[in-house]
C-alpha cells in the first residue's frame, strides 16, 4: 500500500524514531502501524528515537587527511565517558571517511546520503545509538582542499576537545602549519585578518567604545582619536595574523607565516559543545522518577 506522510508522522510520534527509519519500517510491514512499531523496537531504532530530547553536548572533533583533501568534523554524545567509547570512535572515523569521499554540502544532505555499506547515514547513527545507549549526532563538518605546494595544519587538543584545521598556501611545511593551528586552538581568534571584519561589526564596536570613553568622563574632543586607537587594538587581538605567536611572542603569527613564504588562507576551529546549552542533570530526581515509574 502507499505510505503517506501522515502515516510516517504518526509512527514517528509513537516511537521517536527518525523519519527515514519510520518510512522504511512502514514499507517493510505494508503500512501496518503496530507492526512498524514492533519492527523499529526490534531494530533498536525506537529506543534510539526516544533519546531525541536529550542534550548531546559532549563528544569529539576529528580530522582526516587524504592527499590534498582534509575534513574536520564534530560528533556529539551526551557524556564524555561515551565520547571515549571505542564504538563511538569507530563511528566518528566511519563518518569522516564517508563525508570526505562523498562531500555533501550540508549536514542534512550528509544524513540522507548512503554509505558504502548500503546504510543511510542517519540510520547508521541510529544503530550506533541503540548499541551505545546515548543520543549521538553529527553536528558539523568542513572539507578543505589544497595543492601539492601547500600544507594542512591539523591539530586536536585534549584528544579532540578542540579541533583546528588550517590551510597555508605557498609552503609544504606541515609542522609550521600545525604550529599555527595550535596557536588558533589556544587563542581562538575570530578572523584571519582585518579585511574579513564586516563594516557593521566595525561600526558596532566603534559605538560601544565611544560610549565607554564618554562614560569614563573623557573629553569629547579626544574621544574619537581614543576610540580609533582602541578599535585598532581590539581588532589586532581578534585577528590571528596580528597576534603575538604563542611559540615566539616576539613575532606575530603573520610574520612567522611570511618567513616561510606562506599565506594563511583558511582556519576552522571547532570546540566540542560550544553554543549548545547543556542540561543540568538532577540525578537524585531522575532516580526517584524511575523508582516511582516502577
Amino acid at each position: 500500500m502507499a505510505i503517506t506522510a501522515q502515516m510516517v508522522k504518526e509512527l514517528r510520534e509513537k516511537t521517536g524514531a527518525g523519519m527515514m527509519d519510520c518510512k522504511k519500517a512502514l514499507v517493510q510491514v505494508d503500512g501496518d502501524i503496530a507492526a512498524a512499531v514492533d519492527f523499529l523496537r526490534e531494530k533498536g531504532l525506537a529506543a534510539a528515537g526516544k533519546k531525541a530530547d536529550r542534550v548531546a553536548a559532549e563528544g569529539t572533533t576529528f580530522i582526516l587527511e587524504q592527499g590534498n583533501e582534509a575534513i574536520l568534523l564534530e560528533v556529539n554524545a551526551e557524556t564524555d565517558f561515551v565520547a571515549k567509547n571505542e564504538g563511538f570512535q569507530v563511528l566518528v572515523k566511519e563518518l569522516a571517511d564517508h563525508l570526505l569521499a562523498t562531500k555533501p554540502e550540508t549536514v542534512e544532505a550528509a544524513l540522507e546520503s548512503t554509505m558504502s555499506n548500503g546504510a543511510v547515514v542517519s540510520a547508521h547513527i541510529s544503530t550506533a545509538i541503540a548499541t551505545i545507549g546515548e543520543k549521538l549526532s553529527l553536528r558539523r563538518f568542513v572539507i578543505e582542499t589544497k595543492t601539492d605546494n601547500d600544507a594542512f595544519g591539523a591539530y586536536l587538543h585534549m584528544g579532540g576537545r578542540i579541533g583546528v584545521l588550517t590551510v597555508v598556501e605557498g609552503t609544504t611545511d606541515e609542522a609550521a602549519a600545525k604550529d599555527v593551528a595550535m596557536h588558533i586552538a589556544a587563542l581562538n581568534p575570530k578572523y584571519i585578518s582585518h579585511d574579513q571584519i564586516s563594516a557593521e561589526e566595525v561600526e558596532h564596536e566603534r559605538k560601544v567604545l565611544t560610549e565607554q570613553a564618554l562614560n569614563e568622563g573623557k573629553p569629547e574632543n579626544i574621544v574619537a582619536k581614543m576610540v580609533e586607537g582602541r578599535l585598532n587594538k581590539y581588532f589586532k587581538e581578534i585577528c590571528v595574523l596580528d597576534q603575538p605567536f604563542v611559540k615566539n611572542p616576539d613575532q606575530t603569527v603573520g610574520a612567522f607565516i611570511a618567513s616561510l613564504g606562506g599565506t594563511l588562507t583558511s582556519m576552522v576551529r571547532y570546540e566540542v559543545g560550544e553554543g549548545i546549552e547543556k542540561r543540568e542533570d538532577n540525578f537524585a530526581e531522575e532516580v526517584m522518577n524511575q523508582v516511582k515509574g516502577n
